[in-house]
């Protein structure tokens, strides 16, 4: 049996491509979002894409739960936003 063993460290945080940024940015705006009722009463989370295609993420009994998953979608978008500006420097020394 051949296992394959890959880890990876970096010096620097990674860089996230401008793409990627561009759709973070568009996710964690609340316009781009929607909640549509499907046929069997659930309620769907919808996020519009760059193109402006509607794409269904969560689906969930009530529209609060729907709403709410919207939201935990958006911090989770700009928590990643500002993740990606580098790291914070939370103290120096002299």
């Amino acid at each position: 049996m051949t296992l394959f063993y890959q880890t990876q460290s970096w010096s620097s945080q990674p860089s996230v491509s401008k793409e990627t940024k561009k759709i973070w940015e568009c996710y964690s705006k609340k316009k781009n979002w929607r909640i549509t009722q499907l046929p069997n009463g659930y309620y769907q989370s919808e996020w519009k894409d760059l193109n402006g295609n509607w794409s269904g993420i969560t689906r969930r009994e009530t529209i609060e739960g729907a709403e709410k998953a919207i939201e935990s979608s958006i911090e989770h978008y700009v928590k990643k936003l500002k993740l990606a500006e580098g790291p914070i420097v939370v103290k120096t020394f002299e």
